[in-house]
């Protein structure tokens, strides 16, 4: 597809770099002739330089006859504007990034005028994925397919657990619910395993579980955790805000470090069940005197990312039994992975992934695919997609034992008429499923019939 995206900041380039992945014919316009250098060095994109929102510059762009508009430019008016003149100029599709809350009524009540296809608010996706780790603290990660009817979570693997050197045959056995281990990190590598597979102390693994069975899987693998009831939050940004917000209004006490005092004022007013506390959140001093190893979690918000390592790293060194730490340097994950308490949230890598879902989506409808969503995970590594059985899905009501998948994908899960099943041999695919498949994200699937043996090129 032809895609133009206005705005070379980090979300810009994220997004940039994943749809160039894909293959797409990209165009990035921005005012800066340096913040264009990095994709213009490392990507096949084509890049301008120029006001994005002036209508000179879209048509000398293509928007007119392009598939869709992305705006992330540091500005929200920027990028409204950007693709209300899109839409006059033609393109059909129209992408911007909100990150101001105060315009989600002025977009419902000019939807027709601004012709925005989405809207994207980083600030408010990253508070919506801290809020659901906290609630399972024993989990790293969370994604969900079906409805919310099934998940896949990230699980560390302890030394000398009943998991370490157990093959997974045995899974079953040991844990006496149906559970699917779809993906393994192991010593720097991702690994999509087969039947063959043994789990080890220091993997981290990624399971597929109905959502009624979250709770059972923690017992049964004795990772329960007290229920947190206290978080603290380093740095008072617009994350910040959404979260408290939400961990409030759950009942749970919130106590926001923020050095600015005038910032400390504006919080107060806004979150008043919320404790606001007017101190410098990088002193470990000053997050003891705070009560840093009383609280259930601690969530580092702060808009530089080494501040937000370290503090991280102190507060797991002082026995805090959550930590969630942001990012936007995508190196930085890999840095922090193998804590096996702490979670990292990458707003930007976020956004980019619901908007790549959203692009895959499109191009399903113009060649009438069946995928549904596109969840990215382990850095971006591997994928699990979610797609409809159709009555032109090959392979329906066969044993999947016999059905030839290809080697490297993993069917994870079926959702049926608001069931969830984790998939064995003797299970099948049937007309009106919803099938959960997990590979790697150099794959590209665009339909579920390309997942079969006998549809490779």
């Amino acid at each position: 597809m032809k895609i133009v995206i206005i705005g070379d900041g980090k979300v810009g380039f994220t997004l940039t770099q994943a749809l160039s992945e894909e293959g797409h014919d990209l165009v990035v316009i921005d005012t800066h002739r340096g913040a264009l250098s990095q994709a213009a060095d490392h990507l096949d994109v084509l890049v301008m330089e120029g006001n994005g929102a002036s209508a000179a510059i879209q048509r000398e762009a293509g928007v007119p006859t392009a598939d869709l508009l992305i705006a992330v430019t540091s500005a929200d008016e920027t990028n409204l504007l950007c693709c209300m003149v899109a839409r006059k100029l033609g393109c059909k599709h129209t992408i911007a990034r909100v990150r101001n809350s105060e315009y989600l009524e002025a977009q419902y009540l000019l939807r027709e005028e601004l012709g925005l296809s989405m809207s994207v608010n980083p600030e408010r996706i990253a508070a919506r994925e801290i809020f659901g780790l906290l609630k399972f603290p024993a989990f790293t990660k969370r994604e969900t397919f079906a409805k919310g009817r099934a998940e896949i979570v990230a699980i560390p693997v302890h030394e000398g657990s009943k998991l370490d050197g157990l093959p997974l045959p045995q899974l079953y056995k040991t844990l006496k619910i149906r559970v699917l281990i779809c993906a393994v990190e192991r010593d720097g590598e991702v690994i999509i395993p087969d039947g063959s597979f043994v789990l080890k102390g220091g993997d981290m693994m990624h399971v597929t579980a109905p959502a009624r069975d979250l709770l059972t899987l923690i017992k049964v693998l004795e990772l329960e955790k007290a229920r947190i009831r206290s978080v603290m939050l380093v740095g008072g940004s617009r994350i910040a805000v959404h979260l408290a917000k939400m961990l409030c209004d759950a009942g749970i006490q919130v106590k926001i470090i923020e050095k600015d005092y005038e910032k400390c004022e504006i919080l107060g007013e806004q979150l008043p069940d919320a404790l606001i506390c007017n101190t410098d959140g990088t002193s470990f001093q000053n997050l003891l005197n705070e009560g840093l190893e009383e609280v259930g979690a601690l969530v580092t918000l702060t808009n530089i990312d080494e501040q937000n390592l370290v503090i991280s790293m102190y507060a797991g060194h002082v026995g805090v039994p959550k930590v969630i730490t942001k990012v936007n340097r995508i190196d930085y994950e890999d840095f922090v992975r193998d804590s096996t308490n702490e979670s990292i949230i990458s707003p930007r890598i976020q956004v980019s992934s619901d908007i790549l879902r959203y692009v895959r989506s499109m191009e399903n409808r113009k060649d009438d695919g069946s995928m549904v969503a596109l969840h990215r995970m382990v850095g971006g590594e591997v994928e699990a997609l979610e797609f409809r059985v159709t009555e032109d899905t090959l392979h329906t009501d066969m044993p999947l034992i016999d059905v030839p998948v290809q080697k490297g994908i993993l069917v994870a899960a079926i959702s049926r008429r608001g069931q969830v099943i984790i998939p064995r041999g003797d299970d099948s695919f049937q007309v009106g499923d919803s099938v959960v498949i997990v590979t790697r994200s150099d794959r590209k699937l665009s339909d579920l019939n390309d997942i079969f043996e006998d549809q490779q090129d």
